[in-house]
């Protein structure tokens, strides 16, 4: 056909479509629907814990009004006071340490021209596709052929052993984007390599490293599993006592309990999403404005 026969398709072609609208055969049908049953499904649970975790009666089936009695509850209750600082310090020490060798690692695989370092980059995953319940066995076995009491400090090295792969999934994508002739000048101009990696790596690396710090916090605090198996007496973390609790029946107590650990892990990543963008940004402005004045 001629590029004119062409040309007078195309009118009809266009018309055909518009009256179509919404139903062209590339757009998914029932998308809205499914969408919103997702939605539903996902977090009308979390929605009914929350406002149950309000509720100024003990019931969980009526609501009567509004109340923080149970939030007061759990604040004044010891036990669970002492959970709850156990999980923060479980969670800070793994950020930490998790995050600092993770760097590490990350910088190590990057960086190193060898076989390996190729090798080290598919074992590094192998954490990652691990069910926590083999971890948290296989950590459980460890330590009792050890003989390592179970304790806090058993579940630190659990989740830091745990979290290592995510900050350096997370630093090596960031590293690996990086220029490494600007470490290549910076050595041609007479830095040492310690000064290369505190002046020039570690600045750009600043966004990755604290989006993987608070991601792996979030991770630790939540943690159930490994912190099950790897636990020892009291204090426990708040994972823990929550289950240890449950298992009598499920009171408000534990909705408060829930919608404070959920409150907390939301603002935390949260903030690991938006602090690497908002660093970048401002990043972005400090090269275009040194850019403009040289």
């Amino acid at each position: 056909m001629s590029a004119q026969g062409w040309a007078a398709r195309i009118p009809l072609v266009r018309r055909r479509t518009g009256r179509r609208g919404g139903r062209d055969f590339d757009r998914p049908r029932f998308l809205r629907a499914f969408f919103i049953l997702f939605l539903i499904f996902s977090f009308a649970p979390i929605v009914i814990v929350a406002l149950f975790s309000f509720n100024s009666t003990p019931s969980l089936q009526n609501f009567t009004g509004f109340s923080t009695q149970w939030y007061d509850e759990f604040l004044s209750n010891v036990g669970l006071r002492e959970s709850l600082v156990a999980s923060v310090q479980i969670a800070a020490v793994t950020m930490v340490l998790g995050t600092a060798l993770g760097t590490a690692l990350a910088f190590g695989l990057v960086r190193a021209q060898s076989r390996l370092a190729r090798s080290g980059n598919v074992l590094m995953l192998f954490p990652l596709v691990t069910p926590e319940i083999v971890a948290g066995t296989s950590a459980l076995i460890l330590f009792a052929q050890i003989g390592l009491e179970l304790s806090l400090l058993t579940i630190m090295i659990a989740h830091i052993t745990f979290s290592i792969s995510f900050v350096t999934v997370i630093v090596r994508a960031r590293l690996s984007a990086l220029n490494r002739e600007v470490e290549e000048a910076a050595l041609d101009l007479g830095a040492t390599r310690i000064e290369t990696i505190r002046l020039i790596v570690l600045p750009a690396l600043w966004p990755a490293i604290l989006a993987s710090a608070l991601l792996i916090f979030a991770l630790s605090f939540d943690d159930f599993v490994i912190s099950f198996f790897t636990t020892g007496e009291s204090p426990t973390p708040l994972p823990v006592q929550i289950y240890s609790s449950i298992r009598f029946g499920v009171t408000p107590t534990i909705n408060a309990i829930g919608t404070s650990m959920l409150a907390i892990s939301f603002v935390i990543l949260a903030v690991a999403v938006a602090l690497p963008r908002l660093l970048g940004r401002r990043e972005e402005e400090n090269v275009l404005m040194g850019g403009d004045a040289a």
